[in-house]
C-alpha cells in the first residue's frame, strides 16, 4: 500500500503516534500522595533523567514526508510555510526534521523533550538566557502502519494505551541517536531492580543521591534543580517515573 500524506487519515496518525501515559514507580493516590505499591522491575533496571519540558514528536512517514507534533496534536507538515506556534515546538525541530534521512517505508517516531525558553515554568532550572534545548527519550518505528491506520480511533487509542507501539530497545535508541547526531537524555545508572528502593522516604533519597541536579543545563545561569528520573529495563518492557515533587509532597503530608 503506497502511502501519500495529503489523502491519509491524520486523526489515525496523530493518535497511533501519541506518547502514551507512563506510569508513578510509586502509585499516585487521593491529592496525588504517593502510595506504598510500586511498578515491578525484573533484571537489569536503566536511570535516565527526566526533563521538565514539552513532549515532542518528528513523525518520518513512508513517502518522504515528515510531521511535527506536540504530545496531543499535530503542529505543521513538511513543506508548511506556516506552522501552529504553540511551545515553540515547530520553530525548534523544524531544521531537524528536514535533515533526518527518510523512513524508507516505515513510520519512524522520535520522542524529545524540549525544554528551556518558555517552555515551561521550570524552564528557569535549565537556562538564564532563554536558550532552548532538545534529547532524545524514546522511538517507535510502525512496520505495520497500512493495517493500523485504517482501524477505528477508539481501538488505535486502546492500541495505544495498552502497549501496543514498539518502542526501541536501548541499543537502538542509542544506535540512532548517533546516526542522528541527537543527545539522548541523561544516562544516569544502570543497577539490579533489587537495589531499587520500596520505600517512599528511601526513595525521595535515592533521587537526591542519584539526581542531585539537572545534567541538562543549557547556560550557567540556570538554577539546576531537577524533576525527576525515568526507571526503564533495557528493552523498555517496563517503564515507570519518580518525580522530586511528588515524594516531596506525599512527605510533607505525613509530617502535617
Amino acid at each position: 500500500m503506497d502511502f501519500d500524506l495529503r489523502t491519509a487519515d491524520l486523526d489515525a496518525i496523530n493518535s497511533a503516534t501519541k506518547y502514551p501515559s507512563i506510569p508513578t514507580y510509586h502509585g499516585l493516590g487521593e491529592r496525588g500522595s504517593l502510595t506504598g505499591a510500586v511498578v515491578e522491575f525484573r533484571g537489569p533496571v536503566l536511570g535516565t533523567e527526566k526533563v521538565d519540558g514539552t513532549n515532542s514528536r518528528i513523525i518520518a512517514l513512508p513517502d518522504g514526508s515528515w510531521l511535527l507534533g506536540s504530545r496531543e496534536e499535530l503542529l505543521c507538515a513538511r513543506g508548511d510555510l506556516i506552522g501552529n506556534p504553540a511551545q515553540g515546538i515547530v520553530s525548534a525541530l523544524r531544521d531537524l526534521a528536514d535533515a533526518m534521512p527518510p523512513a524508507d517505508g516505515v513510520v519512524r517516531v522520535l520522542y524529545l523533550e524540549l525544554f528551556g525558553g518558555k517552555v515551561t515554568a521550570a524552564s528557569k532550572q535549565y537556562t538564564g538566557e532563554r536558550a532552548v534545548g532538545f534529547r532524545l527519550f524514546d522511538m517507535v518505528v510502525l512496520r505495520e502502519w497500512a493495517n493500523l491506520f485504517t482501524r477505528p480511533l477508539a481501538e488505535i487509542s486502546a492500541w495505544r494505551e495498552s502497549g501496543g507501539q514498539p518502542f526501541a530497545a536501548e541499543p537502538e535508541l542509542t544506535t540512532t541517536a548517533t546516526d542522528f547526531g541527537l543527545q539522548l537524555t541523561p544516562r544516569l545508572f544502570t543497577l539490579d531492580a533489587a537495589e531499587l528502593p520500596t520505600d517512599i522516604g528511601a526513595m525521595r533519597e535515592f533521587l537526591g543521591e542519584r539526581l542531585p541536579e539537572t545534567r541538562c543545563r543549557l547556560d550557567a545561569a540556570g538554577g539546576g534543580h531537577p524533576e525527576g528520573i525515568v526507571l526503564r529495563t533495557p528493552d523498555r518492557a517496563t517503564i515507570a517515573k519518580a518525580r522530586f515533587e511528588d515524594y516531596d509532597r506525599t512527605l510533607r503530608r505525613r509530617t502535617a
